[in-house]
């Protein structure tokens, strides 16, 4: 690129280097010396004053300048040489006093000093503090404030002389972006509404005077592009900046101090484009490798690719390890005072807790930084070691996280960090509420996984400290919540692009928010964490030899955590899976072993009572009574006072022996610890079972023990309450109703069991078996159907018991949603009740309702079923027999009222037949001792079916008969139509079928033949290629094979040429002979095509006693007719694997025994002569089909063939070579298929050899 014009910040013009190898640095047009004229003396002689060993004090040096009145040049220059080593103070100081010398001059004298002032302000408040640093006084420390308003004193004073000296507009920029610096970040303002706020406006301001600098030097001036590009990345706007950035570096492509290619960096990384910016910053340590902006960058890089992969992950340490010790600890060591390595580092030292070193760090970070995102990192450095220390200064570190919040601009546009750890500064201090409010301000701008962790974490937390405390508050709401910001963070643990680590705190979380209401997924989290922990293990994986099998998984879980293995066993139980819960308890029981090996400190006795205790109910879940038995003795033979393990024990007894040893352990169990309520409550539940029913419910002996329960231990015991709400129901249930006075006494009973059962549903809003109670309650005094059906549907989702399911039948069938009715009794019938003849009855009972109301034959049909499964359970129980004879009934009552297309005459008859068994029933069940109903009724109804409803059936099946009759022969035809129609149809379809199949063989037939075809020439190819072998090689004098030598090649073209010659004249001279000779001419040339294809492996001789043959042979090209052809078939030798082929061929071509065969060797011959070393080797055949075969050999290998032809053809005379040749023609016929088999019919089905080909066999029909 051709070197541009740049503006300078004094405003001058001159031209960059011609090498853009070569870097100017700062301060390089300083001079080594400077000659300082002297007054009074000649006009050569001046004092020389050496600018790179300057005074440490200028006050001679200064005093020397004013003495001579010298001009304002002198006094830059030494300004300048004091400030190019770092010795600013001193450099303000002589243009101090310089201006104090100019004062009595031209006052524009002054605009240069003033200007080069305030440049060096501005950049002294770039190295002053941002704040007092700690434990110095205040009055003591120039902060950057200091500075600037000093340099806004020489930038007002040059301006009050000219306003529009030129350098003064981009000082003025620089001026406007450091103050901007120092001022708070902009609150976030409403959507749409402009930015207000005073940092803003300055960013403006310097934008303005970035413009009028370019404006002055016409756009020349780069180092207000630069300025410009700088306010605008300030002010967000990356694109802009990022324009600016690149005008600089392609105007000034070797510009390094300041490096364009750093700004270029930092806003391809805020628009997104990472990797970008970091070949951006590479490029731009390659060119400057001492870049401590660009090595601290590139170090931000790779740890900011280093987060995403976990700690743990192999790839973590490696990038990691690359940005701490490849570049930022190289920036550091470039220049340990810079802000943003120091607050890189920090982050380093406080993960070795280095807490010295990250106070130390972080505070450089704060006070020399002018960028307030770096003062930010600075304060989060120092709230996190306040945090983290063993003893946390916790109000220290909230005021920390505070003011790094505030120094990115606070509320939503803060640091996110800071404010996270406000939040855990807040849990720390039990400040729930306040935290909770925080995380979600947190998560409505951020979505972070971690605030969501947190959050769900603290809602959950607040549902388990309600439920331990038993308060009665309503929680469904922090549940819902914790659930769902959990799920959310299970659900981003399956992004890839995210790479997080699943945390099992989660999973054990949601589990327990689970447990209650959906246990299958409270059990999938557990197997999660499971998995996780399985997972973690070093030795997962199986040795050598071992698959990983169910015992392989016991083992491994043997090493997981006891607790988990129960909570798993535990829903495995409650899931009836009594199997599975048995494997993890008795693995937990192991894990207990290995935990208490491994720490004794741990107190494993507790975690094995528990776990034993829970695999003995799992024994008695199972049906395994006798080892329940034997673990719960074990429990008491540890611990005699084990309460729960002795009232299982008798609960055991008593399901083994109710009648004698049962009822006595019960008794002894209530006699030794009466006191405790689980024992009291079985003991209820025993009486409830084996009392006798009382007909005043205040001598009812359950009653009586429920009420000293809830009088003198506990008034709150919600099985007492339940059971005492069961008694008055059962009691209100069976008290007469006839007169209103009964039917007030039963209300009031009624409402007596709800009192009870409301009781217990205040203590416990779940108890299941209270809300059925209600239930029914309703459904038997106040007839509300609808209040009933919704308590019922909740009481489903709680208890698994058919005893729901009858309920929610009961109140469907009242309601006349029959189908509903049905679907609740059969879910009843599959709890184990499948042979209950109450549910069966049931379903008898709504199946005859729904036949009645949908005038259902069928419906009624399955009600007779049901009701006979019934009586078959209980024969014993007259009223299913009463049941089936009133189906019956109204079986024939419906089928009677049916029109005759609706019914059968078979159904017909069948109904007269279950009527007159109904009759039977009927009679027998009004002479029985207990009848359902009154004997009258019952014989009322035998009289009607037997006078009534015998007539009507007979009138019903005469007339069924007739119509049937009638409409017989219609029937028949329709019938034997559509039979028609179906043979029609299936005789289609069996002939499509037997045609797929007879394609099918044949497909297979062909393959077949042509597979055993490839199979016969593959063994003729090796037979021919091993008498090739044996014709090339022979054995010498010491018994080892060794190919043949060959003669010279013109000796054997020449006896060939001579053979030829003997054999054309032969063949024109004599008839025999000649025939003879031509035949022999055939033989060879045909022997020479088939050997020219490497493919082809069917043998010349067609027998065994045939010599071998060359693997090539040389064919000649000839015209066979007179005149020449237009065609190029015409001018080809035609080839082929048979005689009568070759005849087919010559005939098509006009060959034959005429003059043209002559002429056409003679021409041949001559064309030998002209050409005796270069052979034609293709042969093209072009047969019936279509298909053209073209081979193409080497010149050598011809040779050495024509030359074997010429040794086989010594050893051969014209009979033999005939007798060969006609054996070789019948062989072919007799033998394999091929196009020259079918000369003169019809061609070879290319299909089929493509069929046969499909298979994978070679076709060698395509390849001759």
């Amino acid at each position: 690129m051709a070197p541009l014009l740049n503006g300078y910040t004094n405003g001058a013009s001159r031209h960059l280097p011609e090498d853009p190898s070569v870097v100017e640095s700062r301060f390089s047009d300083i001079p080594s010396q400077i000659d300082i004229p002297v007054s009074g003396l000649d006009a050569e002689e001046a004092v020389e004053v050496n600018l790179e060993e300057l005074l440490d004090d200028p006050t001679e040096l200064c005093t020397l300048l004013e003495q001579e009145g010298v001009g304002k040049h002198y006094w830059m220059v030494i300004a300048l040489a004091y400030a190019k080593q770092a010795k600013v103070d001193h450099a303000i100081e002589i243009l101090s006093k310089g201006m104090g010398t100019l004062n009595r001059g031209n006052p524009k004298e002054k605009l240069g000093p003033l200007s080069l002032t305030c440049w060096l302000y501005l950049w002294k408040s770039r190295e002053a503090p941002r704040v007092v640093p700690d434990g110095q006084p205040a009055g003591e420390t120039r902060l950057k404030d200091f500075y600037l308003q000093a340099a806004t004193g020489s930038l007002n004073e040059a301006s009050r002389i000219n306003p529009a000296f030129p350098p003064l507009f981009l000082a003025r920029g620089v001026l406007y972006l450091l103050r901007a610096s120092l001022q708070p970040p902009s609150k976030a303002a409403a959507p749409g509404a402009p930015d207000l706020s005073d940092r803003v406006d300055t960013l403006r301001q310097s934008i303005k005077c970035f413009e009028d600098a370019l404006r002055v030097s016409s756009g020349r001036n780069m180092m207000a592009v630069l300025g410009r590009a700088r306010a605008y990345f300030s002010l967000g706007k990356y694109a802009e900046a990022l324009d600016g950035y690149q005008e600089v570096l392609n105007k000034m492509p070797h510009l390094q101090d300041p490096d364009p290619r750093i700004g270029v960096g930092c806003c391809l990384w805020q628009l997104g484009h990472k990797d970008e910016a970091r070949e951006a910053w590479e490029r731009a340590l390659e060119l400057n490798p001492d870049s401590k902006i660009a090595n601290i960058l590139l170090g931000l890089f790779y740890i900011h690719d280093s987060s995403h992969y976990a700690t743990t992950d192999p790839a973590f340490g490696p990038i990691y390890k690359k940005a701490m010790t490849v570049y930022t600890q190289k920036a550091f060591k470039l220049d340990k005072e810079l802000p943003l390595t120091c607050a890189t580092f920090g982050s380093y030292f406080m993960m070795r807790k280095s807490w010295a070193t990250v106070d130390n760090l972080a505070r450089k970070a704060i006070e020399l930084t002018d960028v307030n995102a770096v003062a930010s990192d600075g304060w989060y450095l120092l709230a996190r070691k306040e945090h983290y220390q063993d003893r946390p200064d916790l109000p220290k570190a909230s005021d920390y996280y505070q003011k790094a919040d505030l120094a990115r601009g606070g509320g939503d546009k803060g640091y996110l960090p800071a404010r996270f750890g406000l939040v855990q500064i807040q849990i720390l201090q039990r400040d729930f509420d306040g935290a909770k409010f925080r995380l979600e301000k947190i998560i409505q701008q951020s979505k972070s996984i971690e605030a969501m962790m947190i959050l769900g974490a603290l809602y959950a937390e607040d549902v388990f400290r309600s439920q331990a405390n038993g308060i009665k508050e309503d929680k469904s709401a922090d549940v819902k919540k914790a659930t769902t910001l959990l799920e959310a963070v299970r659900l981003a643990w399956k992004d890839p692009q995210k790479k997080l680590t699943p945390d099992s705190s989660v999973l054990v979380y949601l589990a327990r928010l689970y447990e209650t209401e959906q246990p299958d997924k409270a059990l999938q989290c557990l197997y999660q964490v499971e998995q996780m922990a399985i997972n973690d293990m070093p030795d997962k994986e199986p040795p050598d030899g071992i698959e990983a099998d169910e015992a392989w998984m016991a083992k491994l879980r043997e090493q997981l955590s006891p607790q988990l293995l129960n909570n798993i066993g535990c829903f495995q139980h409650h899931a009836e899976r009594h199997e599975q819960a048995r494997e993890f308890f008795q693995t937990a029981l192991s894990a207990c072993v290995k935990a208490g090996e491994k720490d004794e400190g741990i107190d494993t006795d507790a975690l094995v009572t528990t776990i034993s205790y829970n695999l003995a109910r799992t024994y008695e879940g199972a049906g395994q009574l006798d080892e329940a038995k034997q673990v719960y003795e074990g429990l008491l033979a540890r611990h005699d006072d084990y309460t729960d393990a002795r009232t299982r024990l008798a609960y055991i007894e008593l399901r083994q022996n109710p009648q004698e040893a049962g009822p006595k352990a019960m008794t002894a169990l209530y006699e030794t610890d009466s006191s405790n309520l689980e024992v009291r409550s079985l003991f209820g539940w025993f009486l409830s079972k084996s009392k006798r029913r009382a007909g005043n419910i205040a001598e009812d002996q359950e009653q009586r023990h429920y009420k000293h329960t809830l009088q003198h231990h506990d008034k709150h015991d919600r099985y007492s309450l339940t059971g005492m709400g069961n008694l008055y129901l059962t009691t209100a249930r069976e008290m007469r109703r006839d007169t209103d006075q009964d039917k007030d006494k039963r209300r009031k009973t009624y409402e007596k069991a709800v009192e009870f059962y409301d009781k217990a549903l205040q203590l416990d809003p779940r108890n299941a078996y209270a809300a059925q109670g209600i239930a029914i309650a309703l459904v038997e005094d106040k007839k509300d159907l609808t209040a009933a059906v919704q308590l019922f549907s909740k009481v489903r989702d709680t208890v698994k018991d058919p005893s729901v399911y009858i309920n929610l039948g009961h109140v469907f069938v009242e309601l006349k949603q029959y189908s509903r009715s049905i679907e609740s009794y059969e879910a009843a019938l599959t709890y184990n009740r499948a042979s209950d003849p109450q549910i069966l009855a049931c379903l008898g009972r709504v199946w005859l309702l729904k036949g009645k109301l949908d005038k259902s034959a069928a419906a009624m049909k399955t009600s007779l079923s049901y009701s006979e499964r019934a009586l078959a359970i209980a024969p014993s129980q007259i009223h299913f027999q009463f049941n089936i004879a009133f189906v019956q009934i109204q079986l024939a009552q419906l089928l009677y009222t049916l029109p005759e297309a609706q019914r059968t005459l078979e159904d017909v008859i069948k109904a007269s037949s279950g009527l007159e068994e109904a009759i039977n029933s009927f009679c027998e069940i009004a002479q029985s001792k207990n009848p359902p109903y009154p004997r009258h009724d019952i014989e009322q109804r035998a009289n009607m079916g037997r006078n009534t409803m015998r007539r009507q059936l007979e009138r019903a099946i005469q007339s069924q008969r007739e119509y049937e009759e009638k409409n017989a022969a219609k029937l028949q035809e329709a019938r034997e139509l559509r039979e028609a129609e179906i043979r029609r149809r299936e005789e289609e379809k069996r002939r499509a079928e037997e045609q797929k199949e007879e394609e099918k063989r044949k497909i297979r037939e062909e393959r077949d033949k042509m597979a055993q075809l490839s199979r016969e020439l593959a063994e003729k190819r090796m037979e021919e290629e091993r008498r090739r072998e044996e014709a090339e090689y022979t054995t010498d004098t010491d018994g080892e094979r060794v190919k043949r030598s060959k003669r010279k090649k013109q000796a054997a073209k020449r006896k060939k040429r001579d053979e030829e010659n003997s054999g054309s004249e032969t063949e024109v001279g004599d008839g025999e002979d000649g025939t003879a000779a031509a035949a022999a001419k055939k033989s060879r040339r045909k022997k020479k095509a088939r050997s020219t294809d490497p493919d082809s492996a069917v043998d010349s001789s067609g027998g065994e006693g045939g010599a071998p043959k060359s693997k090539k042979k040389r064919k000649r090209l000839a015209r066979r007719g007179g005149k020449e052809g237009n065609f190029k078939s015409e001018e080809l030798v035609v080839d082929s694997d048979s005689e009568g082929a070759s005849r087919t061929v010559t005939q098509a071509n006009g060959g034959g025994g005429g003059p043209g065969d002559d002429d056409g060797d003679t021409r041949m011959r001559e064309a030998e002569d002209e050409d005796d070393d270069v052979a034609v080797s293709k042969q093209q055949s072009r047969k019936r089909n279509a298909r053209r075969i073209e081979d193409e050999e080497d010149e050598d290998e011809d040779e050495d063939e024509d030359e074997e032809e010429e040794q086989q053809s010594r050893k051969k005379t014209t009979a033999e070579q005939d007798a060969e040749e006609d054996e070789e023609s019948s062989g072919g016929r007799g033998g394999s298929a091929s196009f020259a088999d079918n000369p003169h019919g019809d061609p070879v089905d290319e299909s089929v050899g493509a069929a046969g080909n499909a298979g994978g066999a070679e076709d060698p029909l395509l390849q001759i």
